[in-house]
């Protein structure tokens, strides 16, 4: 698989990054001027230009990753998808700065490449990082993830619908390649979005075991963005809500149930097929080994929640709070029966299954937040959703499906975004270059 482990990656010395800089140009002019202008910028030891190949192969490591928690960037598909989900994440939605052309958003995404190349391997930005370059310069790394294991820290980058074609038209020459399905989303009932906490022309999902590497990440690729691009808006969630493996047990969200009992494991590759990747016969062609990423910020409501009797919280779910079984009876992993009365017929597990659904399922990779609280002085909180399908109406229809799911009255949607997962970047590559191809 593309999500595959690798060995901690050795950095080399000082000595031998000239010659390892030759075969890995590193990061733009434009790159650099960010990470001057967005909060730092010493001199790469490496030039400026295409490759990316050795990205991973340069520059001093953070302590030493542990190898059981590197992930590779380059593969057939991105990782972050099926890739153990971690305990944190730092999601960013960007929009392109007025007035860039093609070569500008080119140039951003081979730098994001590169450096995620890096930053995914425990290295740092750049082969001089925090505190290696010149000291009357601002040092290309903030410096935060210094002595910190790479932590199984995964990069995923999409394209939203804007990118395509906005209010400003066809910025980039890319319209006519804009997936079918690739449009803001419906309204749903229980919308109540806010437009500063939805949509986006790029989205960067940042996942690690650890939230100071996630949110390095972040900080490092939008300084490296500045002057191309602008963070829109963004989202920090702690605490996986599904699995992606048949190790450990699952997960509770804060209303205190197991969640993605059910969810697309990473091993179970004819699933993965049928409902997550791309076909490589799909249109448009660069799609191909991609996916679709629906992000839904559901707000809950916590203090309600909380005082509704614990057999009615069990009717809600379907599920029995303490060992997530079915209420139609057997163990967590017993297939539910709806046959009978047992399942309220609005129960969320009922409208949510493949078998009330034609057999949909998407991949689920959300987590939950807390955002301080609100100005009522209640716990603004609740899980940030994320999921994986081969083709938006899947969820479009799953999301319709629960119209009259009976936990609608207690969370409310109020942030929206879909992006288009390209496949992954080869070595030497960057992530979309068939688009652009």
């Amino acid at each position: 698989m593309s999500e595959s482990k690798t060995d901690a990656a050795v950095p080399v010395s000082d000595d031998d990054a000239g010659a390892a800089a030759s075969a890995s140009p590193g990061l733009s002019r434009r790159g650099l001027l960010g990470l001057a202008l967005g909060g730092g910028v010493a001199g790469l030891a490496v030039g400026v230009g295409g490759g990316l190949a050795g990205g991973v192969a340069l520059g001093r490591a953070r302590a030493d990753a542990d190898a059981q928690s590197v992930y590779d960037f380059f593969g057939a598909h991105q990782a972050g998808i099926t890739t153990p989900v971690q305990e944190h994440l730092h999601f960013a939605s960007f929009d392109m700065m007025p007035r860039t052309d093609r070569d500008d958003l080119i140039s951003l995404l081979q730098d994001w490449s590169y450096a995620a190349s890096r930053i995914t391997q425990g290295l740092e930005v750049s082969a001089t990082g925090a505190v290696g370059g010149d000291a009357e310069q601002p040092p290309d790394d903030t410096g935060e993830a210094q002595g910190l294991p790479a932590a199984g820290l995964t990069i995923t980058i999409g394209f939203g619908p804007t990118l395509f074609e906005n209010e400003d038209g066809d910025r980039y020459g890319i319209a006519a390649l804009r997936p079918e399905g690739l449009e803001r989303l419906p309204a749903f009932l229980g919308d109540d979005l806010d437009p500063a906490h939805s949509h986006g022309d790029l989205c960067i999902q940042a996942c690690a075991d650890d939230p100071q590497v996630a949110v390095h990440a972040i900080r490092n690729l939008s300084r490296i963005a500045f002057g191309r691009a602008r963070l829109r808006w963004s989202q920090l969630g702690f605490g996986k809500t599904s699995r992606t493996t048949s190790a450990g047990a699952t997960p509770r969200n804060l209303f205190g149930f197991k969640d993605g009992t059910a969810n697309i494991l990473a091993d179970d590759s004819k699933a993965l097929e049928e409902n997550v990747w791309v076909p490589a016969s799909a249109e448009p062609a660069w799609m191909a080994g991609g996916s679709y990423l629906v992000a839904r910020k559901i707000a809950m409501l916590i203090e309600t929640w909380d005082r509704v009797r614990l057999s009615e919280q069990d009717t809600i779910i379907g599920r029995e709070k303490g060992s997530g079984a079915p209420l139609s009876g057997g163990d967590e992993f017993t297939e539910p029966t709806f046959s009978g009365s047992a399942i309220d017929r609005n129960s969320h597990v009922r409208l949510a299954h493949p078998d009330q659904n034609d057999g949909i399922r998407i991949l689920r990779r959300g987590f939950n937040y807390v955002d301080g609280n609100n100005a009522l002085g209640r716990l603004d909180a609740g899980l940030f959703f994320l999921s994986y399908q081969r083709d938006p109406q899947q969820f479009i229809t799953l999301q319709k499906r629960l119209s009259t799911d009976l936990m609608n009255e207690y969370i409310r949607h109020v942030g929206s975004g879909i992006w288009a997962i390209p496949g992954g970047a080869a070595a030497g590559s960057y992530v979309g270059a068939e688009l652009f191809a």
